[in-house]
């Protein structure tokens, strides 16, 4: 879902608006500065115009797209906040009233998405508003409530086009529902839709998950049919996955290559992709080829692309390598990521190797890590390889705390077991008593 804006080509209007302005990224920069100060985006908004700056739509959508691109939804909502308390210079389309509501969600919650939906007339309640509350109920694998909502779009005539069927087939792969997949795939040749590259990717994910080389091979034979759909990096990224799992690894680097002959300078992703698919392929001469390559593209580094090159070096137990760009991110961080850190306690664990664990544990405090739940997941399992129930139930108990959702999180029943066995072995009421009352603050007693 995109801005859009009031069409001016045919009224004689200078669309001075659809120009693109070159500061928008400086106040940008300051809205993500204002961190968690309240209504800070007002604030930047308002001193921009009070030192002279009149925004514009473009600028303003820009900005919101920029925002939701680095996910500080709770901004790029207060955008549009600030755009709806000026009627008089904003008009409020219904692209900019799905994107609102696809933010409420994220924001606040799906409940008021959904109550910010039913006050809505019906008058503006057109396909992309559907969609976006409908993308919405996918993406929580809200079932029911997506398919009746699929249901009323049918019925309205806004299930005409491939987006509503890709986000059901999407929600129905994330299920492992592949019959389903199917039965979207059946309904939209009946109805003459045609399935785009993006339907036919979601497709091959499909047949890919149920193991079948052969079927998704038939898809994707169905893709070179069709002169009008070509190819993407997800469409080979989909096929080398599966290729992985299932052992053709000849197939596999195949379709790695043709990424590499696609990639470009502006989209990060595929290099993520081809990286993470190297290493679970074992190929860690690739991945290291990759890197540089990533490295010469693009002069900032994120996070997350450290993150996947060190879980790449590691699955092919490349520790050493790993351990390098490890104390290079390190050096260089501005912030601790416990991710990051996270993927050498799991190493280290997987591997019986107990003193690393700890030690590494050790290292991470120094450097200013807060650790986040499976920081702790993995202390636990620790604390039980080594007989220690009362430390592992102090480390279930920290994760509770620090995942700040705690109906939604609870310690893998695995986890729980281990500790009830100790306590009972080791005669420790008290660990006992503590873990079940960690059991029944996240709701999971009865489970």
């Amino acid at each position: 879902v995109t801005c859009s804006s009031f069409s001016t080509r045919d009224s004689g209007i200078v669309d001075y608006e659809s120009r693109p302005s070159r500061s928008w990224s400086a106040i940008c920069k300051r809205i993500s500065e204002s961190g968690s100060e309240e209504r800070g985006v007002f604030t930047v908004l308002n001193q921009a115009e009070k030192d002279g700056r009149y925004l514009t739509r473009w600028e303003l959508c820009r900005i919101a797209k920029e925002l939701r691109k680095f996910r500080r939804y709770k901004f790029a909502l207060e955008v549009f906040d600030w755009m709806n308390n000026r009627p008089e210079r904003f008009r409020i389309t219904t692209s900019d009233t799905a994107i609102r509501l696809d933010l409420i969600a994220k924001v606040h919650g799906i409940p008021s998405a959904e109550s910010y939906f039913s006050r809505l007339t019906d008058e503006l309640k057109d396909k992309r508003i559907y969609g976006s509350l409908l993308n919405v109920y996918a993406r929580a694998k809200m079932r029911e409530e997506a398919e009746t909502l699929m249901d009323k779009m049918r019925t309205r005539g806004y299930a005409t086009q491939p987006l509503p069927y890709n986000v059901m087939m999407t929600l129905y792969l994330n299920l492992k529902d592949h019959e389903k997949v199917e039965c979207l795939v059946a309904e939209m040749r009946e109805r003459s839709i045609e399935l785009d590259i993006y339907s036919y990717n979601i497709w091959l994910s499909s047949r890919g998950s149920l193991g079948s080389v052969e079927r998704m091979e038939q898809v994707f034979d169905l893709i070179q049919l069709d002169p009008s759909l070509n190819p993407n990096w997800a469409t080979f990224s989909s096929m080398a996955a599966t290729y992985i799992r299932l052992g053709y690894l000849d197939k596999a680097c195949d379709c790695l290559k043709k990424i590499e002959i696609i990639l470009t300078s502006r989209d990060r992703l595929p290099y993520h992709h081809l990286i993470s698919l190297y290493g679970s392929a074992g190929k860690s001469d690739e991945v290291r080829r990759m890197w540089n390559l990533y490295k010469a593209t693009f002069p900032i580094i994120p996070n997350v692309a450290y993150n996947t090159v060190i879980s790449a070096l590691l699955r092919t137990d490349e520790i050493d390598d790993a351990r390098k760009l490890y104390d290079e991110w390190a050096k260089a961080k501005t912030r601790y990521d416990p991710r990051i850190g996270n993927l050498f306690l799991v190493w280290y664990s997987r591997n019986g190797l107990g003193e690393k664990v700890e030690s590494f544990f050790d290292e991470m405090s120094r450097l200013g890590c807060e650790p986040n739940g499976l920081t702790w997941e993995v202390m636990a399992e620790y604390h039980i390889r080594n007989g220690r129930p009362r430390e592992a139930v102090s480390c279930v108990g920290e994760a509770v705390a620090v995942e700040r959702r705690p109906k939604k999180w609870a310690p893998k029943p695995s986890t729980v077991a281990a500790i009830l066995r100790l306590c009972e072995e080791g005669g420790d009421a008290a660990s006992r008593e503590g873990l079940v009352e960690i059991l029944r603050s996240v709701g999971r007693l009865g489970d």
